[in-house]
């Protein structure tokens, strides 16, 4: 199920074409959320998760797709390793301005949670409030390299690629720009662990106790070096995509965070 999309187009973003959704309330009557898809993820694929953290929330949901994802312009390969930061400082800054945003979290899942996180915690924008991080990747492990490499032979042999190309108009351009980078033997060394030294906004972590890309000690650095609050939730029979294995939990968890996160007057 895809969202009932309010307004669903085209922005133009550093030279590509991103596209991008919003539900709810405009940015001039209430906070909101952006939604920072995984590394094959998109729009669509963040399914009727959007419009249920807006009837929980009350505010407005901006979810876009990233340059190689959904259909928006492909990504140009190879990505740089340091892929996600480049995102997070050159790309989310015009988006987010495109939009007017005034009191906003980012809520961002695998490789979207690792954008939030450097953008929040680099960026200096006063109009970022909080960070939801779901399953968040701050350094490779050698576990989660080895579902990648797992993944990779799935393309290459079985209908992965065909799954894909639902949702992607480039299911190869989509598919190489996340694994040829997090199997690049660089890669290894990949860590962004540094942004969380002087973060500025609190932040709510959630990840699956069975997630086959990452640890719990992706959850303990946050707790270790953030200097402002963290709040984590370990979910039980849930893997890498906690919003979709354990839904009613993390909306639960996220509503809780935001009452004790955003400004009370109900205007964005």
């Amino acid at each position: 199920m895809i969202s009932p999309w309010q307004h669903h187009g085209f922005v133009e973003i550093k030279g590509k074409s991103l596209e991008y959704g919003c539900i709810g309330p405009s940015p001039d009557t209430a906070p909101t959320l952006v939604l920072l898809h995984e590394g094959l993820g998109c729009l669509a694929l963040w399914r009727d998760f959007p419009q249920k953290l807006a009837d929980e929330t009350g505010y407005g949901i901006l979810v876009y797709s990233r340059a190689g994802y959904g259909q928006s312009d492909n990504a140009d390969l190879p990505r740089p390793l340091d892929y996600m930061s480049r995102e997070a400082t050159d790309v989310l800054p015009d988006l987010l301005n495109s939009f007017a945003l005034r009191n906003a979290v980012l809520v961002g899942h695998s490789d979207g949670a690792s954008i939030s996180a450097v953008y929040a915690g680099t960026m200096d924008d006063p109009s970022i409030k909080g960070a939801v991080l779901m399953a968040p990747h701050f350094f490779t492990e050698p576990m989660g390299l080895a579902s990648i490499e797992e993944a990779k032979d799935v393309f290459d042999t079985q209908d992965l690629k065909a799954k894909l190309g639902k949702y992607h108009k480039d299911p190869e351009n989509c598919f190489r720009g996340w694994n040829d980078s997090w199997l690049h033997p660089d890669f290894k060394a990949w860590t962004i662990t540094d942004v969380l030294d002087a973060m500025p906004v609190p932040i709510l972590a959630i990840q699956g106790s069975d997630d086959q890309y990452g640890t719990l000690a992706q959850i303990d650095v946050i707790t270790e070096r953030s200097p402002s609050p963290v709040d984590t939730l370990v979910l039980d029979d849930c893997r890498h995509s906690p919003f979709l294995d354990r839904p009613d939990a993390v909306l639960n968890a996220i509503k809780a965070f935001l009452q004790t996160t955003m400004p009370q007057d109900g205007r964005g």
